[in-house]
């Protein structure tokens, strides 16, 4: 575990270090930001933190691949995955903290965007369970999209391959619902179980359903998992 935390630390300063991620944090504010103008600071000026979770949400789809598309890719770039791939440390290791530095971006991402609900609750009485479960349901689906991110940037030493990687798969996970829609009967049904969005509706109704968490946990976890598949694969060519 101590490895783990030392990658994850040494990742962490990789982003802080780097002008891509401040500018995928300014784009992403600016973004957001202009979202919630738009929606909130003219009439009517509604007292619902919903709209501006799913916009913000949005953005993810956008910034999400930006953040992620250098995290395996610059190493095997450089040339820096043979000594990593070759150190006492384990593929699970390096993956794991790699995520979990991604995650913690992410998780930053998301206490920003706290100012909005701050600003909206000097209008008037926010409804406390809509807003922290959404704002759960805008972390679980960013980390899940972070994860896929991650197995994007294993595919690839190009960080622009990755990133447009990343950005595809998101993508068919964002609109498979829509092509569910299309095709109708049971079809549809089980199509939607695995859209990013749908799987949100509850806990934006302040409704804490653990079966949605649990997609959102188990789609980590499998991206993550083949991450680490694609990197064992590498090590023994």
């Amino acid at each position: 575990m101590r490895r783990t935390w030392a990658i994850c630390k040494k990742e962490l300063q990789m982003y802080f270090y780097s002008p891509t991620a401040y500018a995928a944090f300014a784009f992403f504010f600016l973004i957001s930001g202009y979202f919630f103008s738009s929606y909130f600071l003219y009439p009517p000026n509604i007292i619902d933190v919903r709209p501006i979770v799913g916009n913000v949400t949005f953005v993810f789809l956008l910034i999400i691949p930006l953040l992620t598309m250098r995290l395996v890719s610059d190493e095997l770039r450089q040339g820096t995955d043979e000594l990593l791939l070759t150190s006492p440390v384990s593929i699970t290791e390096i993956i794991v903290g790699k995520y979990l530095a991604a995650l913690v971006v992410q998780f930053l991402l998301v206490v920003g965007c706290l100012l909005y609900p701050w600003i909206m609750s000097s209008y008037g009485t926010l409804d406390q369970p809509v807003l922290w479960l959404s704002y759960l349901s805008m972390f679980l689906v960013g980390a899940a999209m972070m994860a896929v991110g991650l197995f994007a940037s294993s595919l690839s030493a190009h960080q622009m391959v990755s990133g447009i990687t990343a950005f595809a798969i998101l993508l068919m996970f964002w609109t498979i619902e829509w092509l569910g829609d299309s095709v109708g009967g049971k079809i549809k049904d089980y199509l939607g179980t695995f859209s990013l969005i749908s799987r949100t509706s509850d806990l934006q109704k302040g409704v804490l359903d653990f079966s949605d968490v649990l997609f959102y946990v188990t789609l980590t976890i499998v991206f993550i998992i083949l991450s680490i598949q694609v990197l064992e694969r590498k090590r023994w060519k």
